[in-house]
């Protein structure tokens, strides 16, 4: 399987990002695409995750900031992350699962945000 992040990088708190991951290679179609982080010396935590209907789930700290949206002929997942706090810097994974809910993912994308 391949992904191909991008988008990450530094930018000063209350700034935006938007994160692009283009998945292949999967076993069986794709049903759940998302991201997840982790920041140092912390362990990997949800961000959000979107199924094939469209149906999206949020982490409390990032509603009403970042929105994940996907294209379902191409694999595509995105992250727009809007008023950015220096607490959301972190390292971007993203990860689907199969219908099978086999999970995969991404190496990651560095997200650096300064206040």
């Amino acid at each position: 399987v391949q992904f191909v992040e991008s988008g990450g990088g530094s930018v000063q708190a209350g700034g935006s990002l938007r994160l692009s991951c283009v998945v292949s290679g999967t076993p069986f179609n794709i049903n759940v695409m998302g991201w997840y982080r982790q920041a140092p010396g912390k362990e990997r935590e949800l961000v959000a995750t979107i199924n094939t209907s469209g149906s999206t789930d949020y982490a409390d700290f990032v509603k009403g900031r970042f929105t994940i949206s996907r294209d379902n002929s191409e694999d595509i997942v995105y992250l727009q992350m809007n008023s950015l706090k220096p607490e959301d810097t972190a390292v971007y994974h993203c990860h689907v699962r199969n219908i099978l809910n086999w999970p995969y993912w991404g190496q990651g994308t560095q997200v650096t945000v300064s206040s």
